[in-house]
């Protein structure tokens, strides 16, 4: 397993990392991605620590907080082997005190996945969304504040936009508070926004991308193809809603593309898919999800081999796509491009 230091900070982190969210099973999206129990995530554990992936990451929305349970339980007597990555802000319930990143919601939830995920400490927390209506003075003060209570290590965002991101570091900046290392991103094949700001603003601000969903939402699974239906077995048919929007004809041509490199190398779709984002600049982690044994053991082929600049630059062809302004100029127009060269 590669090891890599997640952002600007001395934290190191696995190439690939466990994603819970098939753990618990509880409420309509959650039981369609899984409904895995404490006795098959013990074996889920065990197989990712032997292949080096030491980071499991989960939330407390994933099955109700169910996913954070059955995680606790099964890394229970080897804590000290691995590192815990959750999340919080999204609403948990109706109560005004179950939503957002107030410091009364962020020191009452901390301490509930704690609990619930059987630990003292949390290796990563993340907010999984943008508070709007809290002070970012007020967010990040909170945090280091848990911090340095040593209940929280590391700090991270998710899902932010561009100017969210940047306005929380320059407070944290400001007032000599702990600062975000991590950005918990949508990043695929089939999904590259993440490389238009968020991706310059990384590299920039010592911001390691931690990628969830790599396989475009379930599409790069290797099951779906032009012309075809979507497999009877896919969660598509309950999630896709939920998901990322990908445009159809550019999903078949990636898909084209990464059937051709299957042949060559010998490798799965999913690992291909995987591998290339491996290669990508600031991603420090990606995020594999398993629903059992052998689905695990195919996403860790990702690793210990590399794609070769021909087959990189193929894949980027078809999955690249035009940014939308004021993106666009940078990378199509030689005179921006001279002075604001795009990040990968």
């Amino acid at each position: 397993m590669d090891y890599r230091r997640l952002g600007a900070s001395g934290l190191l982190v696995p190439a690939l990392s466990f994603g819970a969210g098939t753990f618990g099973g509880r409420g309509e999206l959650f039981s369609a991605w899984g409904d895995t129990d404490a006795e098959q995530a013990r074996r889920l554990v065990d197989i990712s620590l032997e292949a080096g992936v030491t980071m499991f990451d989960t939330a407390d929305v994933y099955s109700d907080g169910a996913s954070e349970e059955v995680l606790g339980a099964a890394i229970k007597g080897r804590r000290d082997r691995l590192l815990l990555s959750t999340k919080a802000s999204l609403p948990t319930g109706p109560g005004p005190a179950q939503a957002g990143s107030g410091r009364a919601r962020l020191i009452g939830a901390v301490e509930a996945s704690l609990r619930r995920l059987g630990t003292d400490y949390i290796d990563l927390f993340q907010l999984h969304a943008f508070d709007a209506g809290t002070p970012v003075e007020e967010v990040v003060a909170a945090l280091d504040d848990l911090v340095r209570a040593g209940k929280i290590r590391y700090l991270g965002a998710s899902n932010f936009a561009g100017w969210q991101l940047m306005k929380s570091l320059a407070a944290a900046d400001k007032h000599g508070l702990t600062r975000y290392v991590a950005h918990q991103v949508y990043y695929s094949l089939v999904g590259r926004d993440y490389e238009w700001e968020l991706m310059p603003l990384g590299r920039d601000q010592g911001v390691g991308a931690v990628v969830w969903s790599p396989l475009g939402w379930g599409r790069l699974t290797g099951k779906i193809r032009r012309g075809q239906p979507i497999p009877a077995g896919s969660r598509l048919h309950q999630t896709a809603e939920a998901g990322p929007p990908v445009d159809d004809e550019k999903l078949y041509d990636v898909v084209d593309v990464l059937d051709d490199l299957a042949v060559e190398t010998g490798k799965t779709v999913p690992q291909i898919a995987l591998n290339w984002l491996l290669r990508r600049p600031t991603v420090a982690t990606v995020i594999v999800g398993a629903r059992n044994e052998a689905q695990l053991r195919q996403n860790l082929g990702a690793i210990g081999w590399e794609l070769t600049t021909d087959q990189i630059a193929r894949l980027d062809k078809a999955s690249t796509t035009t940014p939308p302004y004021p993106y666009y100029p940078y990378y199509r127009l030689p005179d921006f491009t001279r002075l604001n060269p795009p990040a990968v």
